[in-house]
This record gives C-alpha cells, sequence and structure tokens, in this order.
C-alpha cells in the first residue's frame, strides 16, 4: 500500500511575495548580437522549419531559419555590386559599339 503520510498544513513555511526582489524580462538574457523581433510567416514555411528540426533529432526552428538567411546573404552579391554590374553589361553596346565580344 502507498504511503499516504501527508504533512499537516501547518508544517509548510509561508511563502511571501516580495515585489521588491522581482524582476523584469527574460530569465534568460539574449546574446548581444541577437534581437528580439516578431515575424509573420506562411504557416508551410514555419511548418517546414520545424519539421527539420524534428528530424535531425531536435534544435531549435528559430535558428535554422537565422542560418538560411545568412546562407542567402553570403551567397548573393551585395545591391551595389548587382546594379554597377547590370548597369555596365546595359552601358557595354552603347559605348563600345563594335565590340563583337558580347553574347
Amino acid at each position: 500500500m502507498a504511503n499516504t503520510d501527508f504533512h499537516d498544513a501547518e508544517d509548510i513555511p509561508e511563502v511571501t511575495y516580495d515585489p521588491a526582489r522581482a524582476q523584469r524580462g527574460a530569465r534568460n538574457p539574449l546574446p548581444a548580437n541577437k534581437e528580439r523581433i516578431t515575424i509573420r510567416l506562411d504557416q508551410d514555411i514555419l511548418t517546414w522549419f520545424k519539421q527539420r528540426v524534428h528530424e535531425q533529432g531536435g534544435g531549435n526552428y528559430q535558428t535554422l531559419i537565422n542560418d538560411a538567411l545568412r546562407q542567402y546573404i553570403e551567397g548573393h552579391e551585395p545591391l551595389e555590386a548587382m546594379l554597377r554590374r547590370v548597369i555596365h553589361e546595359a552601358l557595354e553596346p552603347v559605348l563600345h559599339p563594335g565590340d563583337k565580344s558580347e553574347t
């Protein structure tokens, strides 16, 4: 038979809330290079990232989203470089009309 010897209520210490000791904000502060935001994503996109975490045996889907965004950014040329390239390609026939190196 299970032990049913309960303590009397008198044995339980009184707990009081002290607002002066309360702390505001997250209990685990964000690293210095992270910022908390709110973002709206399509449900299928969020489900895809959560499924990847599940398939990997755990982790954080937010980290996967961050990693995917970083890979995208690092894999693309900066806007200024792209604009320079496009403008150069557009002006090349005007600046060098006899050049047969165009494709």
